[in-house]
């Protein structure tokens, strides 16, 4: 079974490219973004205790996560294999998520880091906040928000080095190009 992290900076397209190998490999996809959002919309206990954090640009407590993936993950029967977008987002969720696949004899195959430049990320960002609506693609919270991944998040390019799971993505330019990337990368862990 294949288990995919796809990682990079929020705007890097991790769930342009996830829809994308969704359909190319036939994968199931969980982004603990719109998991987060669902809960926010139906106003259920996790839901409001996840928008106290998302407000103020902050990550979610690894317990909560590691639980909602958990169960979602468990729902999946006959799956060919599993996108994280989102997640983990910490060298403790690293772990976490270890541990967690390991219980269900499985492992991370590949991290993909979609690697795009900060002002490029700035600009899809503002454009996705005033084409969706998302209050949180605004230029304050964007910058939080950077904060947060270039201080939490960036250590884990070398944790999943040294677990041997990492692959480096250009994600800009061409989006076609950015694809043939991440599917000769799949494919390559897909065949070993």
């Amino acid at each position: 079974m294949l288990n995919i992290v796809i990682f990079g900076a929020p705007g890097s397209g991790k769930g342009t490219q996830s829809e994308r190998m969704v359909e190319k490999f036939g994968l199931n996809h969980i982004s603990t973004g719109d998991v987060l959002r669902a809960e926010i919309k139906n106003g259920t206990e996790l839901g409001k205790t996840a928008k106290e954090f998302i407000d103020q640009g902050q990550l979610i407590p690894d317990e909560l996560m590691i639980d909602i993936l958990a169960s979602v993950l468990d729902g999946f029967k006959d799956s060919k294999g599993v996108i994280f977008d989102g997640f983990p987002r910490t060298i403790a969720q690293a772990e976490e998520l270890k541990k967690m696949l390991a219980a269900r004899g499985q492992e991370v195959s590949i991290m993909l880091d979609l690697n795009v430049p900060e002002e490029e990320l700035m600009k899809r960002l503002i454009k996705r906040g005033k084409d969706s609506g998302r209050a949180d693609d605004n230029e304050e919270t964007i910058k939080k928000r950077l904060l947060v991944y270039n201080t939490q998040t960036c250590p884990l390019i070398e944790w999943y080095k040294n677990e041997d799971k990492y692959f480096h993505i250009e994600g800009h330019g061409q989006l076609e190009e950015i694809t043939e990337q991440i599917v000769e990368a799949i494919s390559s862990v897909a065949r070993s």
